[in-house]
């Protein structure tokens, strides 16, 4: 059974009844999902509604602004986070999450799955680009947290570019599995997900799933 602090870092958002469940609806129904434009608009949305909920958490910091007719003391973020994630897949939730956060910087992160004979499957990372992230929140767009072996890998990469002050993740649909691994693996992680499923497939497909978040976003890609 978990704690209070491991339920408490992790936060579905599609457990109370908002548009949010429509959305990730969509990006499910197979009628809907091949509609390109749709589905990264809606993968956007919810990043946008994670980036909403991430702002409410974060470390603000009174400051002085003037206005037409005074001078008026407001708050602000903090610290601007630093928005990563992995391509290509990943790039309609990042940009959800930049639109709202859009003085944050960004990384990037080169990951995929190499398939043998069987379909089985190991990580390969061919590319990072990270400004620092010494002293910054951290936050990781992934859409499809399966296994979470190519998060693990794309994180351990990233806390080479410092060490940030929390460490946020962002994912449309989930396993139970891909959840438990990363909390095991980074148990400080505030985890945001759409929806979370409750099986893998034996060679690591979420399943109900949604497909290739990348080849319905782009179009399929060639296999090499």
């Amino acid at each position: 059974m978990q704690n209070q602090t491991e339920i408490f870092m992790r936060t579905i958002l599609s457990q109370e009844f908002s548009l949010v469940n429509q959305w990730i609806n969509e990006l499910r129904n197979v009628k809907i999902q091949h509609d390109r434009l749709r589905f990264r608009r809606n993968m956007e949305r919810i990043g946008e509604i994670a980036a909403f909920e991430i702002s409410r958490t974060l470390e603000y910091r009174e400051v002085e602004i003037q206005t037409p007719l005074d001078t008026v003391t407001v708050k602000e973020i903090a610290v601007q986070p630093v928005i990563t994630t992995i391509l290509r897949a990943g790039v309609p939730l990042f940009q959800g999450l930049l639109s709202y956060f859009d003085q944050a910087d960004c990384g990037f992160v080169a990951a995929y799955r190499k398939h043998d004979a069987n379909d089985y499957f190991s990580i390969k990372q061919d590319y990072l680009t990270c400004p620092s992230i010494e002293g910054r929140p951290l936050i990781v767009a992934d859409p499809m947290l399966a296994t979470g072996a190519s998060l693990i890998e794309a994180i351990k990469d990233l806390l080479t570019h410092g060490t940030p002050t929390e460490l946020h993740i962002v994912a449309a649909i989930a396993s139970r599995q891909g959840v438990e691994t990363i909390e095991k693996q980074y148990p400080q992680a505030k985890i945001w997900i759409g929806a979370i499923d409750e099986n893998l497939t034996s060679k690591g497909y979420i399943t109900p799933g949604l497909g290739d978040a990348g080849d319905l976003s782009y179009g399929e890609k060639l296999q090499r």
